[in-house]
């Protein structure tokens, strides 16, 4: 009777205990470390609002007129999804071309890159809305766009058969940090013509907002 008696005695410490210890609060949930697109698109948004001053730092032929021509990025509107960036090009006469806006939109599967063109009275180009989806990882600072299927139709479509190897990419220094830049690059394999297009922007200083792309003027 004496051993019954004292087991029924810690019966109820050990109940207690068991009860304190379901009533502890869980270790909260370990946030996941951001991938390198998630940081590539962050580092884009910290300049949303802003516009900075670029130049053609390729040298092909094919662009000679746009040696030397003052050009302007403009990060102008900015969602948890979607970046879009207006890309102005001066002319020779000094008017500006406001025909070109890159879209950068969060997937599924990583990231897109799309441009749109308009002519100045606002229309849509018939070349418009190409481009690709990113498929590697990539890194914080660099991300790559081959070109999509929907693309590759369009530039059939429009007997642009020299387009349908394009890879666009994108470049960012972490904003902040010295010499920090951005750049936007097109290129083609040497068998498709070796078509190599860049374009890199100062971030270290910040320009005036240029006037909206046209067919956004309202």
């Amino acid at each position: 009777m004496i051993q019954i008696q004292k087991f029924s005695l810690a019966m109820p410490a050990i109940l207690l205990a068991f009860t304190l210890t379901a009533c502890e609060p869980s270790a909260p949930p370990v946030a996941p470390e951001p991938s390198a697109q998630d940081m590539f698109f962050e580092h884009l948004s910290i300049l949303c609002g802003k516009a900075y001053p670029g130049q053609l730092v390729s040298d092909q032929e094919v662009d000679a007129e746009m040696s030397g021509q003052p050009m302007a990025m403009h990060v102008a509107t900015c969602d948890q999804n979607e970046i879009q960036i207006p890309f102005h090009i001066s002319e020779n006469d000094g008017s500006w071309n406001r025909s070109r806006t890159w879209t950068i939109t969060r997937t599924e599967n990583g990231l897109r890159l799309k441009h749109r063109h308009r002519h100045e009275d606002g229309s849509l180009d018939v070349v418009t809305n190409y481009g690709g989806d990113t498929e590697t990882a990539g890194t914080q600072q660099r991300q790559e766009f081959p070109v999509d299927d929907e693309s590759i139709t369009l530039f059939e479509a429009n007997e642009l058969q020299q387009s349908v190897t394009n890879i666009w990419a994108m470049e960012i220094s972490p904003p902040g940090t010295p010499n920090a830049r951005f750049a936007y690059e097109l290129r083609r394999p040497e068998d498709a013509g070796g078509r190599f297009f860049r374009v890199e922007f100062d971030l270290a200083k910040s320009i005036d907002i240029p006037p909206p792309p046209w067919g956004d003027e309202n």
